[in-house]
């Protein structure tokens, strides 16, 4: 099934005034001129150069706050885990950190960062189908808050490393319950065909061994994650429901589940879905879950997509049986509609008045017939020079960047009221080039 973000015939382009109405910290100003948490873009592209990615702290954290909020009306005990992936800044994570977020991290390297940004080792959730060795001593190392063991070979693994260590870890079985969440197949996580988890009807006979068996595992619980972008309630229910019934089956066996981690997966609004509100979630989980668990979820894409833009200059207008505004951000900055045929709101920076738009196809400099960001989108005239704003571009973003073609990563810069700074500098090509080394017998 197609993810709502996707392009089809049916669908119609949210107008400017739409979009603006999305994401209340950009507007324009009474000269024209676009601004995102009152810091001018133009400014902005005169001081760092385009492609510039651009985050607004305001945004991330009211996001944070009202995922978080949406919880505090039930029961249960609830702690929150930022997927590290959909966003890795060290910036970002300090500013989430500030509001008690733990991190979801997917590898070694993405622990290391939550824990250079300030969030504490206690406060890590280690997800990923393929943790090495290394990583695995290192979160047993460092007592994270629990391992979501992802298949039987793991569990064991893990148990003969941490007695290796002589330490236990916390861990927590993944189940892929064999549901569709209704999202593109190469975004879905809870399908049996999918890499992820341990298939649920095999749950109960690992979970009674890790238990009873595994001295070096302390195992907490059980978690789930359906899929990413989830815009209905329907597949969370059910996924949920399942949840419940294992955990109800594990008890009769006396066996102790104390933690349930609800994974995340929340979808936004990119185009004209109707996305749901954190207090959707927080209903189903109240309605399906037991309330004598501690809850963990791990929301990315909901808090950090709208709080970041890509902001890009226009090298040429090519005209002819299509009229192509050639950027200078490629698929190599954002690679999300190349990868997913993935839409994104486009804002020319500078506003036009009272003029007819024009279908333009938006493409990058990129030697791919991918590299594509808009297909007959309708924008104000643009000219050679021009600035655009590609939104909802915090998540998966920046992280999934390359230097495809001998392209250096972008600058970043995030923003607050007014205020800027450079968090990440622009990568020069020297930058690149220093990295490689001819062979020993190549060296003259």
């Amino acid at each position: 099934m197609a993810d709502s973000i996707f392009m089809t015939a049916e669908q119609t382009d949210p107008t400017i005034d739409t979009l603006l109405a999305r994401h209340p910290a950009l507007g324009y100003d009474g000269q024209g001129h676009l601004m995102f948490d009152g810091v001018s873009l133009q400014e902005l592209a005169r001081h760092a150069g385009t492609p510039c990615w651009i985050i607004s702290e305001t945004v991330l954290q009211e996001r944070a706050t009202r995922f978080k909020e949406a919880f505090s009306h039930y029961r249960q005990s609830v702690r929150f885990h930022f997927a590290v992936k959909s966003q890795d800044h060290k910036a970002c994570l300090s500013s989430l950190a500030q509001l008690d977020y733990g991190a979801d991290v997917v590898s070694g390297g993405e622990m290391e960062r939550a824990l250079n940004a300030g969030i504490k080792a206690e406060n890590i959730v280690f997800s990923g189908v393929g943790k090495t060795d290394d990583e695995l001593k290192r979160a047993v190392a460092l007592g994270i808050a629990q391992v979501n063991i992802e298949s039987a070979e793991e569990l064991f693994r893990l148990n003969d490393l941490a007695l290796s260590l002589n330490r236990t870890v916390r861990v927590a079985l993944r189940v892929n319950p064999d549901i569709d969440a209704g999202t593109h197949a190469k975004i879905t996580t809870g399908k049996a065909e999918n890499k992820f988890g341990i298939a649920h009807q095999h749950v109960a006979e690992l979970y009674g061994k890790a238990q009873n068996e595994l001295d070096g595992i302390d195992i907490v619980g059980l978690a789930v994650h359906l899929g990413s972008q989830i815009i209905t309630e329907t597949p969370y229910r059910t996924g949920y429901n399942k949840l419940a019934s294992m955990v109800q089956d594990l008890r009769r066996r006396h066996l102790k589940v104390s933690v349930l981690d609800c994974g995340g997966g929340l979808g936004i609004s990119y185009r004209n879905e109707k996305a749901p509100e954190p207090s959707m979630l927080a209903k189903v989980i109240a309605e399906t879950l037991p309330d004598d668990v501690t809850l963990r979820l791990e929301p990315g894409r909901w808090i950090s997509a709208p709080s970041g833009v890509l902001l890009s200059r226009i090298i040429e207008i090519k005209k002819g049986s299509r009229q192509f505004a050639i950027i200078d951000g490629g698929m190599n900055d954002l690679v999300r509609p190349a990868m997913y045929d993935a839409w994104h709101g486009i804002l020319p920076v500078s506003k036009a008045i009272n003029v007819r738009p024009i279908p333009y196809d938006v493409v990058g400099p990129i030697c791919e017939s991918s590299d594509v960001f808009a297909r007959n989108r309708s924008l104000p005239p643009l000219e050679k020079g021009d600035l655009i704003t590609i939104l909802d571009a915090g998540a998966y973003g920046s992280v999934m960047s390359s230097t495809y073609n001998s392209r250096p990563f972008a600058a970043q810069i995030m923003v607050r009221e007014g205020q800027w700074s450079i968090i990440q500098k622009r990568q020069t090509l020297d930058e690149i080039l220093q990295r490689e080394l001819l062979p020993s017998w190549a060296a003259g």
